[in-house]
């Protein structure tokens, strides 16, 4: 069964492995071998991942027998769509909204509106999230409040 607009394995990956990061004591260095053990992710694609996450500036990394990763800012000031983008680039849910593939039927299309709105409400909830609530301990998360529009509530 094919599943539309799901979240890659990569994302998924990158953001376990950066909400591991966070819940450790600001500073620590962990191996990655640890993360992948502790957050389920297999060690091979975990490496590619974490280097691209050390590219992208959101995570560290150390050299040597005491190795390991770290966040490289606080987890308070890292949102999950900068984890998003890190790991696979820029989110657009259908390609008329993609900056590099301009829709021809854009000036008329009656979607591209509902793309649009649908995509803003997801990507604000990926930047109001981020890694220091997502850290947090099991029973201790704040949800995210979503708002429907009225047209969508029921009476």
């Amino acid at each position: 069964m094919q599943h539309v607009l799901r979240i890659s394995r990569k994302i998924d990956y990158a953001i376990r492995a950066m909400i591991h990061l966070a819940s450790i004591p600001p500073g620590t260095v962990v191996p990655f071998r640890e993360i992948g053990r502790q957050m389920e992710v297999p060690e091979d694609f975990l490496a590619k991942i974490l280097k691209t996450l050390v590219d992208h500036g959101v995570v560290r990394s150390t050299r040597g027998p005491h190795g390991g990763y770290k966040l490289a800012r606080p987890a308070e000031s890292i949102n999950v769509l900068e984890v998003i983008e890190a790991a696979e680039g820029p989110v657009a849910v259908n390609v008329c909204l993609d900056d590099d593939d301009a829709c021809s039927r854009q000036s008329f299309c009656t979607m591209t509106s509902v793309w649009r709105e649908g995509q803003e409400r997801m990507l604000d909830v990926f930047r109001r999230t981020t890694l220091a609530s997502l850290a947090t301990p099991p029973g201790r998360v704040e949800p995210v409040p979503v708002r429907l529009p009225t047209a969508l509530t029921t009476s």
